[in-house]
């Protein structure tokens, strides 16, 4: 993906070149750049005076859009507040355009961007969605891509200091057909959670050796995983006179639990196929493609929704919350479950948001040492037994700039100019060490993230280190996310709650995508790359076919495997 993108170095363009001396209003807009460089973003990796002659270029930039008032908006995460009260202010202050910058619920932007696609009618003039959507945006035609409009309209408004190959999350972004739909502007992964400070402890590790005949440590595997989940709620049960649990959960029929899974749970478990960012043919979402178009989500068509790996994946889901996580985790939504385990009894999770880092860190906490160093880390997240080398293992959120061609075209590009501000390198490292969703390279690698490593509880040394790219958010088998994104958690439920079986569901769920994908094809809306369903045939056809989706295995619980944590830490250096 990098080379696909030519490097832009920095331009050395002076002030005087880039704005008139002379004019008051050149001298007020400078002001307003050296005030906001020297007193919000001092933390950037670029130097004072680049960063002086980066604002100046969107000064110059913006001078056709200036008075103009503009309407975005994102999910209620800490970084986009730190967009939306700070970098908001400090761009009009800059350019003289003026930015609503609106703060809704995740399922509220998917719902205004869907009616804003629907209806032609322009809601936002831009919006931060969820790269979940890229199959979406890509089949349906309505998204202006980022590479047209850096090779169109906008290619005197695409800043010379963006540097596209700086950004780690363009694969991610990426259509089928090569071009760049959206911007990144955040993201974060789900990883493994665990207490440091208890696994460090010679006693429990000795109780663990003697119980499992192997070390207390990381689990590589979901058989380790559940050992020591046991472990800490059979076994120890009790530290520090409190009641303890070695999983964490949520299990409410919410649309939550719908992201629960979609969030890669049947990756992580190895139900799809090899690949990156996502499996081919099959992906995550147990979703066959051919030849782009999507052919089916039930085994019966080729796909892998209901396949063993995934009736395996949600048992163990069903099985953990039920034995290992507190009682009232069952009627937890993702929200209500998040801060669960700063509370200080739970020994370790296995699919945590580090999203929450920033809230797992706060001072007094049962989880934060009195120096302010964390006592739990963050972890590659363990793999089910039919995981292969080669396949994804774990879901990452990239939030990223998204245009569609039913915006008026002066309202999206001056959108596209704020875009590229909140992602600049004048502003992204001080918005990475604020909200913890690093975007840039250049950011993850600079002294100041380093320097902040140790209070972080291995953020940094994720992001840093080899094992990322092995996280990825949903890709483009996915033909309508929306649509199909909402049958999830209403299948799920039916397992969550004893409903029914997760076979039961799994089926449900599996011929429920597929009759969407049916009505997508007959409708015939997408403009690209629509779905195709094959015909049913046997199972076992499929079962035999190399791939997903894959036969069950005999034995789904091979011998747990853990890893120190200090030793995979060393490894990535």
């Amino acid at each position: 993906m990098r080379n696909k993108y030519n490097k832009i170095a920095l331009a050395a363009l002076p002030l005087a070149v880039m704005l008139s001396s002379g004019s008051a209003l050149a001298d007020a807009y400078s002001d307003a750049a050296q005030k906001w460089v020297n007193d919000e973003f001092s933390e950037s990796t670029l130097t004072p005076q680049q960063q002086l002659e980066e604002m100046a270029w969107f000064t110059q930039a913006a001078e056709r859009f200036r008075g103009m008032e503009i309407n975005v908006a994102s999910e209620t995460l800490t970084t986009h507040q730190y967009e939306s009260e700070v970098l908001a202010k400090a761009f009009e202050e800059i350019t003289g355009i003026k930015v609503n910058h609106d703060l809704i619920q995740e399922g509220d932007v998917v719902e205004k961007l869907q009616t804003q696609m629907q209806s032609n009618r322009n809601i936002y003039d831009a919006y931060v969605n969820d790269s979940d959507l890229i199959g979406t945006h890509f089949r349906y035609g309505k998204v202006v891509p980022i590479t047209d409009m850096m090779e169109g309209d906008g290619k005197e408004l695409t800043s010379p200091t963006l540097d596209l190959e700086d950004f780690i999350g363009l694969d991610f972004t990426t259509g089928p057909d090569g071009k760049l739909y959206q911007l990144p502007d955040q993201q974060f992964a789900n990883l493994y959670w665990f207490r440091y400070d208890w696994f460090q402890r010679d006693d429990l590790q000795a109780q663990f050796r003697d119980i499992y005949g192997y070390d207390l440590g990381v689990p590589v595997n979901w058989s380790a995983y559940e050992d020591i989940a046991e472990f800490f709620t059979v076994h120890v049960g009790e530290i520090d006179g409190e009641k303890v649990y070695g999983h964490m959960d949520y299990g409410k029929k919410d649309p939550s639990l719908g992201w629960r899974f979609t969030d890669a749970w049947f990756s992580m478990a190895g139900a799809g196929d090899k690949g990156l960012p996502n499996g081919l043919p099959v992906d995550e979402w147990g979703i066959r493609v051919e030849d782009c178009r999507p052919v089916g989500s039930s085994v019966s068509r080729g796909g892998a929704a209901n396949g063993p790996a995934a009736v395996y994946a949600t048992t163990k889901y069903v099985d953990w919350m039920r034995q290992y996580a507190p009682p009232e985790a069952q009627g937890m939504t993702f929200s209500e479950s998040g801060p669960v385990p700063a509370q200080g009894n739970i020994a370790q999770q296995i699919f945590w948001y580090t999203a929450f880092t920033a809230d797992m860190t706060q001072e007094g906490l049962p989880v934060v040492n009195e120096d302010g160093t964390p006592k739990w880390r963050m972890a590659p997240s363990p793999r089910g037994p039919y995981w292969e080398e080669g396949m994804k293992l774990g879901y990452q959120d990239v939030g990223a700039w998204t245009f569609f061609d039913s915006t008026p075209d002066d309202r999206r590009l001056a959108a596209w100019l704020y875009a590229q501000f909140t992602t600049s390198k004048t502003v992204s490292l001080k918005k990475t060490l604020v909200g913890l969703t690093p975007i840039r390279e250049s950011d993850i690698n600079s002294p100041e993230m380093k320097e902040a490593a140790p209070f972080l509880g291995g953020l940094v040394e994720f992001y840093a280190g080899p094992a990322r790219v092995q996280w990825s958010p949903t890709g483009t088998n996915v033909p309508d996310y929306p649509k199909l994104a909402q049958l999830w958690w209403q299948y799920i439920a039916q397992a969550a709650s004893g409903e029914a079986t997760p076979e039961e569901a799994l089926d449900g769920l599996a011929e429920a995508q597929d009759r969407v994908m049916m009505r997508l094809e007959r409708a015939n809306v997408q403009d690209t790359c629509g779905p195709k369903l094959n015909d049913e045939r046997d199972e076992e056809y499929w079962l035999n076919q190399p791939g997903a989706p894959k036969a069950k295995l005999a034995n789904e619980k091979p011998q747990g495997v853990t890893v120190s944590y200090d030793e995979l830490i060393r490894s990535w250096e």
